[in-house]
């Protein structure tokens, strides 16, 4: 049996990813309203009832908005580390202490049939975090949010059969936009977000340690656009002879929409 995911929303303007195995089935993070997740979980047939948690990757807007609404609603566990949960708890409205998970970064847990390793990741938030997750015999990963990428993280990404990774913004677009000058600051910091150059760079090291098929998330709504992140990722993934369609699946998700539903 194989994973399930798909991307129920992904963007600056709310995040939210779905995975499922066997009976097991979690969110990672709840940027939207908790009407706009359900309603994007629909179209796909799939209801939030039973689902076994919620896990969150920071405490900014677009990453909890629905979250304290889905656990009230179908009383679903929200895991976090404690610093996270400490920056969030005033955001999300009042949680079930038996609902309320704090995790360890870097120690494997499971929540019913699917192992997850929360790693750190660098972004300006208290205790930022990606995610790996394994069902016995496959790997996957999401890492959003991300300012720079180090050596931990890479080799928590490697071999994964699927990643969602960031392609934040185009640094021309990003010079010329409206944003001002401490926010541009702050996107292009290690502490910020990766651009599209920089996803590719990154892709092609995934590639040549056993990654298959790339998402491309969380794109800017100002500074970028689908079309300009699979192309530039494509561009510098060519340069080093390697292909999408060939070498590798590369898309993107799309803001606000729910994507297909991939089997890993």
């Amino acid at each position: 049996m194989s994973f399930e995911y798909a991307s129920v929303a992904s963007g600056s303007c709310g995040n939210c990813h779905y995975i499922s195995y066997k009976n097991t089935k979690i969110l990672v993070d709840a940027g939207l309203s908790g009407k706009k997740i359900e309603e994007n979980l629909n179209n796909l047939d799939i209801n939030l009832k039973n689902t076994s948690g919620i896990l969150i990757t920071h405490e900014h807007a677009d990453h909890i908005k629905g979250a304290g609404i889905l656990s009230r609603r179908y009383n679903i566990p929200i895991y976090a580390n404690e610093s996270t949960w400490k920056a969030m708890e005033n955001k999300v409205g009042k949680i079930k202490e038996n609902n309320i998970k704090i995790f360890e970064n870097n120690r494997p847990f499971y929540i019913e049939d699917i192992q997850i390793i929360p790693f750190p990741v660098h972004h300006d938030a208290a205790d930022p975090v990606a995610y790996t997750f394994y069902n016995g015999k496959n790997k996957m990963s999401i890492a959003t949010d991300l300012g720079c990428v180090c050596e931990k993280i890479k080799e928590n990404l490697y071999d994964s059969k699927l990643i969602v990774l960031e392609a934040n913004y185009d640094v021309e677009m990003l010079k010329m936009c409206s944003y001002p000058y401490y926010l541009k600051k702050r996107v292009l910091s290690d502490k910020g977000h990766l651009s599209n150059e920089d996803a590719g760079r990154f892709c092609v090291e995934l590639v040549k340690r056993g990654v298959q098929r790339i998402l491309l998330a969380h794109l800017s709504k100002e500074n970028n656009f689908p079309e300009l992140a699979f192309e530039t990722v494509k561009s510098v993934l060519k340069e080093k002879n390697i292909h999408v369609g060939k070498n590798l699946e590369l898309s993107v998700l799309q803001r606000g929409k729910i994507s297909n539903l991939y089997a890993i």
